[in-house]
């Protein structure tokens, strides 16, 4: 186990570094750029591989070039020591990422679909996009056109000389610090200041690895969207105020590379980060060329990729739904809305306090920070989670909003509301007093105890929803309070607000750390070795198998191959794809009443009701 590990933080610093000595020469110093550079470093490789149907080692190359002609650019630039605070921060990180060693399990779910793209990108020579499919006769997954993310995994995997599979298990580790470091980074941005840096960590900790036992998100930080909701959005917050702090013009391209990367990697996600940039913006007309120029320099990248996603996303039945479809998507997800009629529904008010005693806190929190709107933090924390709730909880706007994206990704957009910024900036303004110290105690406390969270897939109970509204409410009034009384509050007692902070986490630490253990110990339904081996040895790579739903989605994850059918939850419900019509098929086929279906989807192999495998005639 410690000896992957110290293979993954070998290969994933080799990864980075392209974009360490790129950032490095255009004179930034921030993980942030070194991310945003490093994604954009793959981008340019993983292009040129799929331009020229190559493999693998082209992209290694390509990145060693890269790494190359930016040490001689920058070679005269004389190395730094990074921050001392960034140093803690680092290495608390890295204690982190060690314990989360023990809560890794088995790859399940979504993960066996991302196994598969990265193992198809290690094993496979004569790329192109629609190499990495499931189905050899399928299409495009809007959300993964171009696999950003996998290619990093991939990378990571040849270099390391670790499976795919041990790189998704393991590669969680070794990114917690690198998580650690970007929220302190965005913390630093935000507010000018170290020590909040410190509570925005503690709040990113809490609220996403702690509160929900297990590890939480922090356990699959390998998985796309996990890594660009806890990597990318935080780096891209971070770069974006370093820039309208210090207008540094080789900033402004670090904007451009990290919301390309995060468009590429999730596309509604860089939507909706620039929510709440585009409220910070609203409420700072002083600094309008500054935002204008962040903004526009964030829209470029994402509005080019959205353009080149658009055919594809056209294609996927959920996107702008209507009749049964729309009816489908309202079932789904009943317990998260509230619907009067198939043209008037919104998010529940329970879902954003969902997430426990930290969310509800920071809710409760957003009316204080508002108080301080004449300050750039609270134009971001505040402006950006009033216009967040505002889509959520508006029925015109929310019903907008899913027909654009679609209902399973836009009740995901609050989760972008700067709600852990807001409860920062609210224990800044609290910290004049020593009272803070056992309010924040108390309040985590009493919270972790009426709110500990709910977070299985659906809806049980949630949060408070009148959480919500007063976050929602109250916070719109206190920043109309704020530009009237036309006073900056004092924030300059950080290191008391981050004790404030660390009490109120204190209370969801050791729920945390008392369910301190994998979520998925195991797969129950694993393929025996044996079956692994001979899809690895024995099955041509690109074969198509067939055989039952769940044991062709391992098979798909363990070797590089194509399948006939798979579960309709782990697919992209395309026109191309057609995952219920597969669906149907095998099922027939295996109920004896279609024989011609393996012939139809030119499958070769097929997985027998024990898992073993047999060539078909």
């Amino acid at each position: 186990m410690i000896l992957d590990y110290v293979r993954l933080v070998v290969a994933t610093g080799l990864v980075l570094l392209p974009g360490k000595l790129v950032a490095r020469a255009l004179g930034q110093r921030t993980l942030a750029s070194t991310l945003a550079w490093a994604m954009a470093s793959l981008f340019a490789a993983w292009a040129l591989v799929f331009a020229l149907h190559g493999s693998i080692l082209y992209a290694v190359l390509v990145l060693a070039a890269i790494a190359s002609v930016a040490l001689g650019v920058g070679g005269r630039r004389r190395p730094t020591w990074p921050p001392r605070e960034r140093t803690i921060v680092a290495a608390a990180g890295t204690v982190l990422g060690l314990a989360l060693l023990h809560v890794e399990g088995a790859v399940v779910g979504d993960g066996l679909f991302h196994e598969a793209r990265v193992r198809k990108l290690v094993d496979l020579g004569h790329l192109h996009l629609r190499t990495l499919d499931e189905f050899k006769d399928g299409g495009l997954h809007p959300g993964y056109a171009f696999p950003l993310w996998h290619e990093l995994l991939a990378v990571v995997s040849w270099l390391s000389g670790l499976d795919p599979e041990v790189v998704l298990r393991r590669e969680p580790s070794v990114l917690v610090p690198i998580a650690c470091v970007l929220a302190w980074e965005a913390g630093v941005a935000v507010f000018g200041s170290a020590w909040a840096g410190l509570g925005v960590v503690l709040v990113q900790v809490g609220w996403f690895c702690l509160a929900p036992g297990n590890g939480g998100s922090f356990a699959t930080l390998a998985l796309p969207g996990t890594a660009a909701r806890q990597l990318l959005v935080p780096a891209a917050i971070a770069i974006v105020f370093f820039w309208v702090h210090n207008h540094r013009w080789g900033t402004l391209a670090a904007i451009g590379a990290i919301f390309g990367a995060l468009t590429l990697v999730h596309p509604t996600y860089a939507l909706f980060l620039l929510v709440p940039l585009v409220a910070a913006a609203a409420l700072r007309p002083a600094e309008w060329r500054r935002w204008s120029s962040a903004l526009a320099a964030a829209l470029v990248p994402t509005g080019l990729v959205v353009l080149w996603l658009k055919p594809i996303a056209d294609e996927t039945l959920s996107r702008n739904p209507n009749g049964t479809a729309l009816a489908n998507g309202l079932r789904q997800y009943a317990s998260e809305l509230v619907v009067t009629n198939d043209h008037h529904y919104r998010l529940a008010a329970s879902v954003p306090g969902r997430a426990g005693a930290l969310a509800v806190a920071a809710l409760l929190a957003v009316p204080v920070a508002g108080l301080a709107s004449r300050q750039r933090w609270a134009a971001f924390a505040v402006g950006g989670t009033v216009l967040m709730l505002a889509l959520m909880e508006v029925p015109w706007l929310f019903v907008h909003l899913s027909d654009a994206i679609s209902l399973s990704q836009s009740r995901r957009a609050v989760g972008f509301a700067p709600l852990v910024f807001a409860l920062v900036g609210a224990a800044l303004l609290l910290a004049r007093s020593v009272l803070v110290l056992p309010l924040g105690l108390g309040a985590g406390i009493l919270l972790q105890l009426l709110w500990p969270g709910d977070f299985d897939y659906g809806l049980r109970h949630g949060g408070p929803g009148l959480a919500t509204w007063i976050a929602l409410a109250g916070g719109a009034a206190a920043l109309a309070a704020g530009f009237v009384l036309r006073r900056r509050l004092p924030t300059d007692h950080g290191a008391r607000a981050a004790l404030a902070v660390a009490l109120l986490v204190l209370p969801v630490a050791v729920h945390g750390f008392s369910h301190w253990r994998p979520a998925h110990p195991t797969d129950p339904d694993a393929l025996p070795v044996a079956t692994i081996h001979e899809l690895r040895t024995e099955v041509p790579a690109r074969a198509v198998v067939i055989g039952p739903l769940q044991a062709s989605y391992r098979a798909v994850a363990a070797a590089p191959i194509y399948v006939v059918a798979l579960p309709v939850a782990h697919v992209a419900n395309t026109t191309a794809n057609r995952p219920y019509v597969r669906r149907h098929d095998v099922k027939a086929w295996l109920a004896g009443k279609k024989p011609v279906v393996p012939e139809a989807y030119a499958a070769t192999w097929r997985i027998l009701d024990d898992g073993r495998l047999r060539r078909l005639p």
